[in-house]
């Protein structure tokens, strides 16, 4: 057991623990923190997002050191932390990386923004539900959410009423809003499914500054998987120590 901490950032559904159920066996060989982002509570009212706040808080759990793990929206936070304080980051890995900020001018990036940008800026005039089926309908269409039998809706893992888990994805700012546009020099792992054009291209442009990119499947959610819980466990035991 080496007993360094990783820190486990969620993305725009689960959070907590529950967002990585593969990851807790981590828990037996490493100080494992499973936070919450901004406005993620099941006990509170969600709160509109903000990516400084969220940046902050990981910062507050890196103390002498940490491995970032990170997944879609929650990327943008370990990606804004590993920067301000690269020296106490010992690994990043990032987990179909919402890091839209950095492709902009990229194809994928750019066909996602003009789909979504025109429903964000409306969702101030919409209901929580009206906007979060909206939302599903787009990027469903897009490919960048998955639908079906098995597939979870946002908030299920954490047993919350889908009316609080619509309010919280209304409450969301578009991931291309993020202030990221430099890149760490950490060891990063980006760990992508394979299935969406959107994610392969954000993988893309971090292996041009560095990273190692490794896909298998699982879809959005690949650390669920053995070889992806695989992967992110021995990316951080090659960084541990």
């Amino acid at each position: 057991m080496s007993g360094e901490r990783i820190v486990f950032i969620h993305g725009a559904g689960a959070f907590g623990a529950a967002a990585w159920p593969a990851q807790h066996p981590l828990a037996r060989d490493y100080d494992a923190l499973f936070i919450k982002r901004h406005g993620f509570d099941v006990s509170a009212d969600p709160l509109v997002s903000d990516f400084a706040v969220d940046a902050e808080i990981v910062l507050g759990h890196l103390e002498s050191g940490a491995h970032l793990v990170a997944h879609a929206q929650g990327a943008i936070a370990a990606m804004m932390a590993a920067v301000e304080q690269g020296s106490l980051v010992r690994s990043l890995t990032l987990v179909e990386p919402a890091c839209l900020s950095l492709t902009a001018e990229l194809p994928a990036t750019h066909a996602y923004r003009e789909l979504l940008e025109p429903l964000y800026a409306r969702r101030a005039e919409m209901a929580d539900v009206e906007f979060a089926v909206a939302y599903a309908r787009m990027a469903s269409a897009s490919g960048e959410v998955q639908t079906g039998p098995g597939v979870m809706a946002p908030g299920a893992l954490n047993n919350e009423s889908a009316a609080r888990a619509a309010r919280r994805l209304r409450l969301q700012a578009p991931p291309w809003e993020a202030p990221l546009h430099i890149v760490p020099g950490v060891p990063t792992l980006v760990l992508t499914g394979g299935w969406e054009p959107l994610y392969e291209e954000i993988a893309g442009y971090l292996v041009g500054t560095g990273a190692v990119h490794r896909t298998t499947a699982g879809g959005h959610r690949p650390q669920d998987t053995a070889e992806g819980a695989a992967l992110i466990r021995e990316f951080i035991e090659a960084h541990s120590g």
